[in-house]
């Protein structure tokens, strides 16, 4: 998916555990997660994670796999 403004600011706007639980519960082929836009969510999710490892750490405990 192209990244547009919005879609930046939708990305920029969401926490560590919202990325993070979109990421792990999207389904096979959510388009959030294809080219411009998939990669700059990863970008921005790997910033955050650099910038607080703790709550990535929660928030992937709290989350889980199912």
């Amino acid at each position: 998916m192209q990244l547009t403004t919005e879609n930046k600011a939708h990305i920029d706007s969401l926490d560590v555990r919202a990325l993070l639980g979109r990421v792990r519960h999207a389904p096979i082929g959510d388009l959030w997660f294809q080219d411009e836009t998939g990669e700059y969510w990863m970008k921005r999710l790997a910033q955050l994670r650099l910038q607080d490892g703790g709550a990535y750490v929660a928030a992937s405990k709290d989350i889980g796999w199912d």
